[in-house]
């Protein structure tokens, strides 16, 4: 059986187009969700999927990152594929798991993944250090107005009346009255 998944990571994007294409793919069933692909959690239709395959059938996608987002998870799915005797393939870039080369390809295409989001990373960190350092970059501003905490603490008020004053939480107040803010 060609089992296909679709994904995308908010409510307002469309997941017709991956659909379409699973179908022109001739997947027999097609299960879809609207989360995020930053991890497992929550992705009740893809383990569905994962529950259910048995051996011989392939799991569909269009493009890889609609699966996994991080080496760890592609591994882990692509291992419980394996357990089960199933396979994947990834339309757009013509992987099939089912074959020596489609397994080692799919594998090279992870790390390099995983690397350009490390790369990502490591280059925003060092603009935001560069921004700091010029005095561009301070952060986002301040969300509790310490000097009315310490107000109306000094006029005898409890944190808890000055958390549902200001609308911010007890525990906002209490780094406020410690100049931890």
């Amino acid at each position: 059986m060609n089992i296909g998944y679709a994904r995308v990571s908010s409510p307002e994007q469309k997941i017709e187009i991956q659909i379409q294409q699973l179908e022109k793919e001739g997947c027999t069933t097609i299960r879809a969700e609207k989360i995020s692909g930053t991890s497992m959690t929550g992705r009740t239709e893809l383990q569905t999927i994962l529950d259910f395959i048995r051996t011989g059938d392939v799991l569909t996608v269009t493009k890889l990152d609609r699966l996994a987002r991080s080496l760890a998870d592609l591994s882990g799915i692509v291992k419980t594929l394996e357990d089960k005797g199933a396979s994947l393939r990834v339309l757009n870039a013509n992987i099939d798991t089912s074959t020596p080369t489609g397994k080692a390809f799919l594998g090279m295409l992870g790390v390099f993944a995983e690397f350009e989001t490390g790369i990502r990373k490591e280059r925003q960190l060092e603009g935001i250090a560069k921004a700091k350092a010029e005095g561009v970059y301070r952060g986002r501003k301040p969300s509790v107005d310490v000097e009315a905490v310490r107000k109306l603490a000094a006029e005898g008020k409890g944190a808890t009346e000055i958390a549902s004053l200001l609308k911010i939480g007890r525990a906002s107040v209490y780094r406020a009255m410690n100049g931890a803010a």
